[in-house]
């Protein structure tokens, strides 16, 4: 991950009217390695991407892209990047083969090479019984990967991915992700964005984005040991309860439920913050079971984007 960053962007800003989608971006992305975006709908995630791309222009700021000045040079950039959108933009019409055959003739591939490139593709990801299917008869799973091997048909040094796994099961995402890693090993950078936080726990290297800001940004096993809080798990019977006996509490940062279980972030300078909630608790006349545990990335977010909520106050009898 050393030398030349594949991307680098210096208060990268982008507004649209009176709204800032981009504010002041700062960033270094690492070549040969998976960097991710993570942020919530509104987070600038894909406005960023298109900065990156060349195709916005920016409204303030500067960023350079494999060595090139965007958007000025962004032309000679195309060659060398693939993207892949979050909803499916190749053709319904056409077959797995047609689409990928008429693909390698866009990218002006070598006429001797389009048809191995192709079957190494297909081979790849899975396409190959697939290939005279319509690919608007395609599940998602077999539509992500197409459009997968469509975004790496000219070898790209860098791959843009837009939230590439909204619409896919469990098994797909895993799926997909292992052959992110096998471009990485062949030297390729990816920049994904997401909004899963198991997907950004697996990127090598993660920033958190925030109404177009970059709330936090780093190894994601380092964000989590780094956090600015103590997290305790809370098992009782009455999770609810639990949570509106701590809802006062000066120590307390945020709190989630999770079925019979609450999750509870706290001030980082408390000394016992098992016993601290455990004595509330027990004042409170609430049973319960309390354990500090590690924190994660969902902790993390929550502290970076502010968006550890005080839980929702009864609404008053009427």
């Amino acid at each position: 991950m050393n030398g030349e960053p594949a991307i680098e962007a210096q208060g990268l800003t982008r507004r649209f009217g009176t709204v800032t989608a981009v504010d002041g971006l700062d960033l270094r992305v690492p070549r040969a390695a998976i960097f991710g975006f993570l942020g919530p709908n509104g987070s600038g995630k894909s406005t960023a991407i298109r900065l990156m791309c060349g195709l916005l222009r920016p409204t303030a700021g500067r960023i350079r892209v494999l060595g090139l000045e965007m958007p000025r040079e962004a032309e000679r950039l195309r060659a060398r990047i693939g993207y892949m959108t979050q909803r499916f933009s190749l053709w319904d019409d056409l077959t797995v083969l047609e689409n990928l055959r008429f693909l390698a003739r866009i990218q002006c591939l070598p006429r001797a090479a389009r048809e191995p490139r192709v079957a190494a593709l297909c081979a790849e990801y899975r396409l190959e019984e697939l290939g005279g299917r319509r690919a608007g008869a395609m599940s998602g799973g077999q539509r992500q990967r197409l459009a997968l091997a469509a975004a790496v048909l000219h070898q790209p040094e860098l791959l843009f991915l837009d939230e590439p796994t909204s619409a896919v099961d469990p098994q797909s995402r895993r799926d997909f992700w292992e052959s992110l890693f096998a471009l990485v090993e062949r030297g390729t950078t990816i920049l994904v964005s997401t909004h899963y936080m198991d997907e950004a726990e697996r990127c090598h290297r993660l920033a958190i984005l925030s109404e177009g800001r970059l709330a936090a940004e780093g190894v994601p096993i380092e964000m989590m040991r780094g956090i600015a809080a103590r997290v305790v798990e809370v098992e009782a019977r009455d999770a609810a309860g639990a949570r509106r006996a701590l809802l006062d509490d000066a120590a307390l940062l945020g709190s989630t439920q999770l079925g019979l279980r609450l999750r509870v972030l706290l001030r980082p300078d408390l000394g016992d913050p098992a016993g601290h909630v455990g004595r509330r608790l027990a004042a409170a006349g609430v049973a319960a079971q309390v354990v500090e545990v590690g924190a994660s990335l969902e902790d993390v977010f929550v502290m970076a984007t502010g968006r550890a909520a005080e839980p929702l106050r009864p609404a008053a009898a009427a």
